[in-house]
């Protein structure tokens, strides 16, 4: 039985199961890169919901493990040397989720840092930018009389949408044949972009045709569908 006792955001979250890998999130665009990907991997884990509006993130206990105070982070009971292991960052997540496995990341390795290369894509420009239309257009920011600060991340989604079409033109996901890290850290926020957060017309969406079509197949996936879901949201 691995022992988690030296995490103090087990003090808060116990683990029910700590010879499972302990998902500390929640089902935002970020938070659902690592349960899908956990999902995708069949690896045994143990989620629990992290509730942000309640501010949960800045308590001491999740501060611990991760003092930047985001969602999502693990704990891997068996992290390197067999020791336990806490990792924040969702990216670096899903590189050292898939790296554990020998899955979702491509041995060769050039093929490797380019799927690593369009996580990061995700990681600096994609997820920023879109998160920040969403609050122009959807939250707060909706009620500013000004509208150039929207209209400036509009533009820049519309850009970044137009990178990822080229991208996907002839291909069925970011690396050709193959899905991998870089499908799922990207799914969730296109997806959030032109659902819940409504923005479909104004980054001109339906002028689209490869990344809705990639789009459409992600959501299909099985594993992707459980993950989206995960963990439950607070009632």
């Amino acid at each position: 039985m691995a022992d988690l006792s030296a995490f103090k955001i087990t003090q808060r979250w116990p683990a029910q199961h700590p010879d499972r890998i302990q998902l500390y999130s929640l089902p935002t665009p970020n938070g659902v890169k690592v349960s899908i990907a956990l999902e995708e991997l069949g690896l045994p884990y143990e989620p629990h919901t992290i509730n942000i509006g309640q501010n949960e993130t800045w308590g001491p206990e999740f501060l611990s493990l991760n003092p930047n105070g985001k969602i999502p982070a693990i704990i891997d009971p068996d992290g390197p040397g067999g020791k336990p292991f806490g990792l924040w960052e969702s990216g670096a997540i899903l590189i050292y989720l898939a790296e554990k496995t020998g899955k979702l990341l491509p041995a060769d390795p050039a093929a490797r840092y380019e799927t690593i290369q369009w996580v990061m894509f995700q990681m600096a420009a994609v997820g920023p930018m879109f998160g920040q239309l969403g609050f122009f257009h959807k939250f707060a920011g909706k009620d500013y009389e000004d509208k150039r600060p929207r209209d400036r991340y509009a533009n820049e989604s519309k850009r970044l949408l137009g990178v990822l079409e080229e991208r996907l033109t002839g291909r069925d996901w970011i690396m050709g044949a193959d899905y991998t890290i870089a499908d799922i850290a990207l799914l969730g926020w296109v997806r959030n972009l032109v659902g819940f957060y409504g923005a479909g017309e104004l980054v001109d969406y339906a002028s689209l045709k490869a990344v809705p079509a990639w789009l459409e197949r992600g959501l299909a996936r099985p594993a992707v569908q459980r993950g989206l879901e995960i963990p439950k949201r607070p009632g």
